[in-house]
């Protein structure tokens, strides 16, 4: 079970500690793999466990100054028209500007600006600025005019212009004025005293430590299951659903609460004892949260960081150690080859194109397999889940991503990687191709074997002999510790700075409150590039700062253009105060919808369901703008099984992207040079590690468009191309070799692990 199960929930959990006194029996918690920052705008702070990051001092830092927009100033003429130019004279530009110029260079009008808060870029821009104001306005003040004839004349010294221009340069950088109070808000230190009514009780914390399938997570269940309420909390809705499942089932009434759907056991809305939500969804008002006992789950890497955590509340963790229930092996061989999978196997990729040519080819061999990756609508997971468990069901194969170290209950033999390159996005948000860490491997390796399952030991191998010894030296290794934990401005704290600096951008508060910010040592500040990326899309569209801050924190997929484009025409139908209908959603949507022809179709029908949660969760946050709730889940049921109904004809959908080619290498045939390959160059992350290849494809050709639109890679159009000479050549003389010969292809170049 990964790291982030533990942190992810339990640092969100001290912040958000309930100011009721009221006291419940127990809590019991549990945060699930690959957890992902959550927004939830009522609380004091939101956290995110991460590794390795540093933290800011506890002494205050000097401010970005490039965060810092200069404000445009009216061009108004003051009030008392050229009041001065009567009492004195007209001014000379020309000499204005000298003067100007002059001051721009004293070394001590330099030191005073920095004394009060202009670095070099701040006085730069702010002269910039005031020189403009001088010389162009019309008239200025009668006060300042009088002070520049004085100075022409001999009368007055240059320094007198000091108290203009820093007045002009607290107009245009407002936050000059307010520092102090800007770093206040943005004061993160000792999040543990932010609710005192939880710090008067002294909780028992328990933390269940344990690699996946050693049933840590079974026994804080059931000390949930049998206190009188609680909460559990965790970071996938399909993990809430199946711990709402098992509690009814047992006989304990729960509740459901997710950011798009609520679920009440009572007929007529009371709320029962038991709650399952979404980490995002935990409410503070609950008295639960003021519990005198919490039950958190994760991995052994993250017990020295919880009782660090406890420290600082002065409370104890009580901390019980497990076992795998199932053991699993490393196998000394690779399968090389899909014909040699088994029955209960499961190929792990790192994308959906890996997924798509990889299905494409088992379906070809005549066996039948499910598939499951991230950006599948949860029904169509669970369905296909079912399917792959189902002893009766011919499907025996499972091709998924990481996905299935999210929670899914799966009867897995043998898990196979088909890759272990991953691709991550660095902290200056580009994507690189990384090798999976320790952590990750394990998580996606525990799937195997499991005690619930038919298959009672599992084992792990590679496809390719290359990647065997890499990923044993990767099980290999302990699973780094977590050092610290994230926290994210509230809306609370953004509406404050937005007071001090009502001509900033959403995007421009936040970072000057990153910027400021002060936390304690085990506490740093999460990466808010999502957040921003939505506020500047919505930027142009008038909203209060309340709502802005609710729609940046919605949980929308930015990579997918339609959502992008309906989250943009949501948040401007919301501005005009114009509620979002059945009827505005359908049209939007194009509803109703037809099953998918080809790969691209069914991406687009992903990306419908995803605009479909994305109107369910803004539905509870704002209920009247949002009102179709009940018919927009009733579309979205039947797009699940629609989107089914594409996924179990996946490869169907893969030869029909492109019916006109009968093999659709030909298209690409023009990229590849006199020796007959094709060109390519390697990504390579910056610790050195392997890369993937991707080969250039012309966009003229539909493969090309395919291959642009990150729907189809050139590895898969090669792998198809082989796929097509098989069937045009009934009797293949040894697939094994051409599979062999294919993984040295796409990994010439790459560099082992060392």
């Amino acid at each position: 079970m990964s790291v982030s199960r533990c942190v992810s929930l339990f640092s969100r959990l001290q912040r958000r500690i309930s100011a009721q006194s009221v006291r419940c029996t127990a809590l019991s918690c549990h945060v699930s793999p690959g957890s992902v920052f959550l927004h939830q705008p009522h609380q004091a702070a939101a956290a995110v466990c991460s590794r390795n990051a540093s933290s800011n001092s506890s002494s205050p830092k000097p401010p970005d100054t490039s965060l810092f927009v200069p404000v445009s100033l009216k061009s108004e003429a003051p009030e008392g028209g050229s009041v001065g130019a009567e009492l004195t004279q007209p001014l000379d530009k020309s000499e204005v500007l000298k003067i100007m110029n002059r001051f721009y260079k004293r070394k001590e009008m330099q030191k005073m600006a920095a004394d009060h808060g202009l670095d070099a870029r701040l006085f730069h821009q702010a002269f910039i600025s005031f020189r403009k104001y001088v010389l162009e306005m019309t008239s200025i003040t009668a006060e300042l005019h009088i002070i520049l004839n004085d100075i022409c004349y001999g009368a007055g010294h240059i320094d007198d212009l000091y108290p203009y221009f820093m007045r002009h340069a607290k107009q245009i950088f407002p936050m000059l004025d307010c520092m102090d109070d800007l770093r206040k808000i943005s004061d993160l230190r000792l999040p543990a005293n932010w609710y005192p009514e939880a710090r008067a009780i002294q909780r028992k914390v328990v933390f269940h430590a344990g690699p996946t399938n050693s049933g840590k997570t079974y026994h804080a269940i059931q000390r949930f299951l049998s206190a009188k309420s609680g909460v559990y909390c965790g970071p996938l809705k399909l993990l809430a659903h199946e711990i709402f499942e098992k509690s009814n089932t047992a006989g304990v009434a729960c509740d459901l609460v997710t950011g798009e759907e609520r679920t009440f056991m009572d007929s007529e809305g009371r709320a029962s004892g038991h709650v399952a939500c979404t980490i995002e969804m935990c409410s503070v008002t609950t008295p639960c949260l003021c519990a005198d006992e919490i039950h958190v789950c994760g991995e052994s890497a993250a017990i020295e960081f919880i009782r660090e955590l406890m420290y600082s509340t002065g409370e104890e963790v009580e901390v019980h150690t497990y076992q795998r229930l199932t053991p699993f092996s490393i196998l000394d061989q690779a399968v090389e080859s899909l014909d040699n999978l088994r029955p209960g196997d499961c190929v792990v990729c790192f994308s959906k194109n890996d997924i798509y040519s990889i299905s494409r080819q088992i379906e070809a061999r005549g066996l039948e397999c499910a598939v499951i990756y991230g950006s599948l609508p949860p029904g169509t997971k669970l369905s296909q889940a079912k399917k792959f468990n189902d002893p009766e069901d011919p499907c025996k194969i499972l091709i998924a991503t990481d996905a299935i170290g999210m929670g899914l209950n799966l009867s897995i033999k043998r898990i196979i990687f088909n890759s272990l390159i991953k691709p991550n996005i660095n902290d200056k948000g580009e994507k690189q191709m990384e090798t999976i860490s320790t952590s990750q491997a394990l998580q996606i390796a525990g799937r195997a074997g499991r005690f619930s399952s038919k298959f009672k030991e599992g084992e792990v191998t590679t496809m390719y002999r290359d990647d065997l010894p890499i990923l044993k030296e990767i099980l290999s290794h302990n699973v780094d510790p977590i050092e610290t934990a994230g926290l994210h401005p509230t809306a609370e704290q953004i509406e404050m700075f937005a007071y001090h600096l009502p001509d900033a951008t959403l995007s421009n508060l936040v970072d000057i409150f990153v910027s400021l910010s002060q936390v304690d040592g085990v506490y740093f500040v999460c990466n808010i590039d999502d957040f921003k990326f939505l506020a500047d899309m919505i930027q142009h569209i008038p909203l209060n700062m309340r709502s802005r801050y609710v729609f940046c924190t919605a949980p929308i997929n930015k990579k997918q253009p339609f959502v992008c484009t309906s989250f943009l025409k949501f948040a401007r139908q919301f501005s005009r105060d114009e509620p979002l209908t059945f009827d505005w959603i359908c049209r939007h949507v194009s509803w109703p919808l037809i099953p998918p022809k080809n790969i691209k179709d069914l991406v687009h029908l992903e990306a419908v369901h995803d605009v479909l949660d994305l109107y369910l969760w803004l539905s509870y946050r704002f209920m009247d703008m949002f009102p179709d709730t009940a018919s927009v889940r009733e579309i979205q049921k039947e797009l699940d099984d629609i989107i089914q109904e594409g996924v179990r004809n996946i490869t169907r959908l893969i030869r029909a992207t492109d019916p006109a080619i009968t093999n659709p290498l030909q298209t690409g045939a023009s990229t590849r040079g006199n020796s007959g390959t094709a060109s390519s160059n390697y990504l390579t992350s910056s610790k050195g590690q392997r890369g993937q290849r991707s080969s250039r494809v012309s966009d003229s050709t539909l493969a090309g468009r395919l291959v642009r639109d990150g729907l189809l890679t050139p590895d898969l159009l090669r792998q198809l191309q082989k796929e097509w000479s098989k069937e045009q050549k009934p009797d293949p003389t040894n697939q094994k070799e051409l599979d062999i010969e294919d993984h040295h292809s796409n990994n010439k170049g790459r560099k082992k692990k060392k």
